[in-house]
């Protein structure tokens, strides 16, 4: 997440607490107890009984005993954005013809502070080692995505990330050396694409390009992702990128008709 306001006179900070117990429920913490969910968020024990009182109140969080989980009215936060925004109209299409024509799956994502988000997916019809949906987060520097995004940030916000932490290391053959990244991002600001392979995840190979609105900004990346099984990396973006880079024309010109969407994919 972004960094907070701290000095906005209108900042709720009883709202971002909020948000915070929400958001602190995930694949590795899917039922927690309130001291769970304090370590977690780093709120006192006090006001995290305060926040998960008033979400079972209504309704996006459920009480078992002592313990704690989601219900499915926190779904009803996701929908109102693609709903709203329209990206299954802009979005769903383009990728669903890389899909088609491929047999890849097809994403768009937006950079979230220091991961990926995913925001629309067509997956493939082939079993993969890494399962992705709307929603899903991965490291930005692990992923052909994320480092697209990265590559056209202005200079203060690349050195911002790196400044927030240490690259993890996913693979052997993640980048967690911040020159060799730095130097990666200049090859891709160069060449308009970047390609992944084994970096998030072994036996998966990707390539992405990004998405500009149309005061060209950098809004957006889309993928074609696949099993190292089917396809080499060389050969993967010899094929991919002239059907990426047309699927990225059409969701820009799409953009020009939503420019609400443009807004929102933007970041702050």
């Amino acid at each position: 997440m972004d960094e907070r306001p701290t000095k906005d006179p209108e900042y709720l900070s009883t709202l971002e607490r909020g948000l915070k117990v929400l958001r602190a429920f995930d694949a590795a913490h899917p039922e927690m107890a309130l001291s769970d969910v304090a370590a977690v968020t780093g709120l006192s024990p006090a006001v995290a009984r305060r926040c998960l009182n008033t979400l079972v109140a209504l309704g996006y969080v459920a009480q078992t005993g002592r313990r704690f989980l989601l219900r499915p009215e926190v779904l009803a936060f996701g929908s109102a954005y693609l709903q709203s925004m329209n990206i299954e109209q802009v979005a769903a299409p383009p990728l669903q013809s890389l899909r088609d024509q491929t047999g890849d799956s097809a994403s768009l994502a937006v950079r979230s502070g220091r991961d990926i988000l995913y925001v629309c997916h067509i997956p493939t019809q082939r079993r993969i080692r890494l399962g992705a949906g709307v929603g899903t987060r991965f490291p930005a520097h692990a992923t052909s995505m994320g480092k697209v995004l990265l590559a056209y940030e202005e200079p203060e916000e690349i050195e911002k990330f790196l400044a927030e932490g240490p690259l993890a290391r996913m693979t052997e053959r993640t980048v967690t050396d911040p020159e060799a990244l730095l130097a990666r991002l200049d090859l891709i600001a160069d060449r308009y694409y970047d390609s992944a392979l084994d970096e998030l995840d072994y036996g998966i190979v990707s390539v992405a390009v990004p998405i500009f609105d149309p005061d060209d900004n950098i809004v957006a990346a889309i993928n074609c992702s696949t099993s190292t099984t089917r396809i080499s990396q060389d050969e993967l973006v010899s094929t991919r990128l002239p059907l990426l880079r047309e699927a990225a024309s059409t969701i820009e010109e799409e953009l020009r008709r939503w420019p609400m969407l443009a807004r929102s994919l933007k970041r702050g």
